[in-house]
Order: C-alpha cells, then sequence, then structure tokens
C-alpha cells in the first residue's frame, strides 16, 4: 500500500481510506448505503488491514452515530494501529445548538464521538461543512484547544468554498493556532469543478486532499451505462445519494463509462478500478475514500491500487470527463501564462 503526506503535515496516509458510512443504516438515508453491523464491520477492517489500509473515516450524523459505535466495536485491540477520521458540524440533536462550528456544539461532539469510537483522540477531525453563522475564530480556536489538548492530533475541513479555506487558514497564521491541513472534498471523472479553484489552492498552500464519493454514488461502479437501466438496489434509486442527480451530465457520463469500459478492456481492470486509480494520479490527493456493502465489494475496490494507468490513458478519460468551466475559471484559463492550471502529467 502506498503511503503520501497529508498535506503539510507530517502525518503519512495510505492512499485507500475505508469510509464507514455504510455501517449502522439506522436512518432512511444511510439504509440506502447499507446496513453493515458489528460482526462484518469487524471483518472488512481486517480485510483493510491485511490490504495496509489503516485510515478509516467516519462522521458523528453517520446513522445518528451508530456508524462511530460500529467503528469503535471493530477496531478493538488495534487502536494504535490504525488512524481515525471523523467530522461534526451537521445538525445531531435539536437545535439550534446541536448543530454548526461553535464551541458550545464542537465542545460537545468531540465527547460523544471519543466516546462512541472508544478511543481517547481522534487522528484527524474534519468539519464537515462550513459554519456561515459562527464566527471563523471561534471555531478555530476551539479546534486549537482540542490539539493542545490531546483529543485530536490534526484538523481538516470538508466542503468548503475557496474563500472559506482561505479565510480559516488566515485566520489560524494570525493567531498561530493549528492549521486545517486537509480537505475533504468530492472529486470524480463525473464531476472536475474540483480542479477550478480548490486544486490550485491546495497545491499553493500545501493542503491534502481526502476524496469522497470517487465513483459519483455508484455512477461509475460498472452498473450503470447507455443500456443499462439504474439499478434499483443502489443508493441513487433509493434517495441515499450524496450527488445531486441534476450535476451529473448523463452524456458526459456515458461518454466516460464508454471509455472506463474500453479501458477495462486493456488492462483487466473492472471500471471502479479504473476510475479510482485515474484520480489517483491528480494532484494534491492524499487519499481517497472507498466504501462497500460487503467484503467481495471492498476486496474488488482495494484493486485500484499497485498499478498506474499510462499516460495515454489518462488523456483518454481527461478528454472524456471535460466540460466547461464556469466564471471566472473560463476567463482565467484564456491567459494560462498568467493564471497556469494544475499540471496532471
Amino acid at each position: 500500500m502506498e503511503y503520501r503526506q497529508l498535506g503539510a503535515s507530517g502525518l503519512f496516509v495510505p492512499v485507500i481510506c475505508f469510509g464507514t458510512a455504510t455501517f449502522g443504516g439506522s436512518t432512511e438515508f444511510f439504509k440506502a448505503w447499507g446496513s453493515t453491523k458489528a460482526d462484518e464491520a469487524t471483518r472488512m477492517v481486517n480485510v483493510c488491514m491485511d490490504a495496509g489500509v489503516n485510515f478509516f473515516d467516519t462522521a458523528d450524523v453517520y446513522s445518528d452515530g451508530l456508524s462511530e459505535e460500529i467503528l469503535g466495536k471493530a477496531l478493538t485491540g488495534l487502536r494504535n494501529k490504525v488512524l481515525i477520521s471523523t467530522k461534526a458540524s451537521f445538525t445531531f440533536g435539536e437545535r439550534p445548538n446541536n448543530e454548526g462550528s461553535s464551541r458550545f456544539h464542537l465542545l460537545k461532539q468531540i465527547e460523544g464521538s471519543l466516546k462512541r469510537l472508544n478511543t481517547d483522540y481522534i487522528d484527524v477531525y474534519h468539519m464537515h461543512g462550513f459554519d456561515g453563522n459562527t464566527p471563523v475564530e471561534e471555531t478555530l480556536r476551539t479546534l486549537d484547544d482540542l490539539i493542545q489538548s490531546g483529543k485530536v492530533r490534526y484538523i481538516a475541513c470538508s466542503n468548503f468554498s475557496g474563500w472559506h479555506l482561505m479565510k480559516s487558514l488566515g485566520i489560524s497564521e494570525k493567531y498561530g493556532w493549528n492549521k486545517y491541513v486537509a480537505h475533504q472534498v468530492y472529486y470524480s471523472l463525473a464531476n472536475r469543478e474540483f480542479e477550478w479553484e480548490l486544486m490550485p489552492l491546495g497545491l499553493d498552500q500545501k493542503i491534502g486532499s481526502i476524496v469522497w464519493s470517487p465513483l459519483a454514488a455508484g455512477r461509475l461502479g460498472g452498473k450503470y451505462g447507455r443500456n443499462k437501466s439504474i439499478p434499483q438496489e443502489g443508493r441513487i434509486a433509493q434517495g441515499g445519494s450524496p450527488v445531486p442527480e441534476a450535476v451529473v451530465n448523463e452524456e458526459v457520463l456515458y461518454n466516460i463509462i464508454d471509455t472506463l469500459e474500453q479501458l477495462g478492456t486493456e488492462t483487466g481492470k473492472t471500471v471502479a478500478q479504473i476510475a479510482i486509480n485515474w484520480l489517483l494520479r491528480r494532484p494534491t490527493v492524499s487519499s481517497i475514500i472507498i466504501g462497500a456493502r460487503n467484503e467481495e465489494q471492498l476486496k474488488q475496490n482495494l484493486g485500484s491500487v499497485g498499478w498506474n494507468l499510462t499516460i495515454e490513458q489518462v488523456k483518454k478519460l481527461d478528454a472524456a470527463s471535460e466540460t466547461p468551466t464556469i466564471y471566472p475559471y473560463w476567463h482565467q484559463r484564456q491567459n494560462q501564462r498568467l493564471n497556469p492550471v494544475p499540471k496532471f502529467y
């Protein structure tokens, strides 16, 4: 298993992280993801460890805390060998003070996560989304205090806009507080908007990218295609997709899948393995979160590493997945001497 440095931190993480949103299934939304219980979760953790994947991602809101609880049980006896990532910010309880990134909410949520995960510390603690109501200073001071207390090792954000992240980094710099070292982002062949601003920001500020939904909520998993009906057992059909249908261009999606299937014939790899391997070639990517409903699916996704697409194969996928940029990015790209785009090869 390849390990990469997480942003500008001294922490190295495997290029594959196992996402546990499929653990629990206690709500209608997360039931569409999966309903993995403790025994199967333990077996899947062992499969990951055997493959060199010791990085596990969850969140307080995944099945109302049940995902954290099941992961904690599955990691019994392994704590000193693994890295745990969890998140807070979204609603957990009754409003108004049980959501957001206020000091009140974060101090409450970290204690709950630690208890459910049966651990004394979190390796990477994410703000699950930006809170536009709480002063950024309040959030970052609280996170710095959590690091000083030993309850958190590193802090990261998720789903931030460019200005959200840059403002946060500037405030941390101003006060000498710990900075976000990573940004958990949606990025896939089906949606490459991450490349327009967040990737250049990550390169400039040395922020590692942890990618969620690399298969576009299953659209790039091998079951979709021009002449295939939408699988009724999948997250999208069951209303559990975190990637809205409206943001995926159907014709571009089919072009991507056609190319993936062609490359699958060339390489002997699955459509999903190729889609994930393409992401591993992109700048700033430190780790990719893969989820799985069962051991077979997990083992297939683990086959995404240990080999590389050729540059020509990557270029084919780049061409198939290219979409027009929006303003101001199309204007900036008219003069790439002044506004260079990230180099992929």
